[in-house]
């Protein structure tokens, strides 16, 4: 696998792995809509049983935000957005692939990306019923610190809060 990163600059990251190269890079303004369909498509297919507090239009506005707001990456296919990364302090604020793009190594590499860009550590919160997605946090080094009832986060699902210390 042929891999040329520089994370310090946010420019871009190239992996090849058989076919076309998915880019890593920061985000741009004009990407939050892009991110946006991402994440709506993936929270969708990832947690159908999770009621989202906000509508399409909602999660859209804040993607402009995010995008402006905090630290993010978007992965690329090509001109199509397949996944994203959002950090915010040391907080890994978000990570989400488009559907057809989980189990294929993508977010593997948003993970990786993210502890080089934090190398003194990371949390997160992901929901109870998430179970591939805590797995895959474990399996990158994550330990579980602390569950909840939901009464503290927007969709009043219960939660659990991962931490990574290198």
């Amino acid at each position: 696998m042929d891999t040329d990163t520089d994370t310090d600059t946010g420019t871009d990251t190239h992996t090849r792995t058989g076919g076309p190269a998915v880019l890593l890079r920061r985000a741009l303004p004009a990407d939050a809509p892009a991110l946006a369909e991402v994440w709506l498509r993936s929270f969708a297919a990832a947690l159908p049983t999770v009621r989202r507090a906000h509508g399409d239009d909602a999660v859209r506005g804040w993607f402009a935000h995010l995008v402006t707001g905090c630290e993010t990456w978007g992965a690329f296919d090509g001109e199509h957005a397949v996944g994203l990364l959002v950090l915010d302090g040391d907080e890994l604020d978000q990570l989400y692939l488009a559907p057809d793009r989980r189990g294929r190594g993508l977010g593997d590499r948003l993970v990786s990306l993210a502890k080089e860009r934090r190398p003194g550590g990371l949390a997160l919160w992901t929901f109870q019923v998430n179970t591939p997605a805590r797995r895959f946090y474990e399996r990158h080094g994550f330990t579980e610190t602390e569950r909840t009832d939901g009464t503290r986060n927007e969709e009043r699902e219960p939660d659990v809060r991962y931490v990574w210390t290198p």
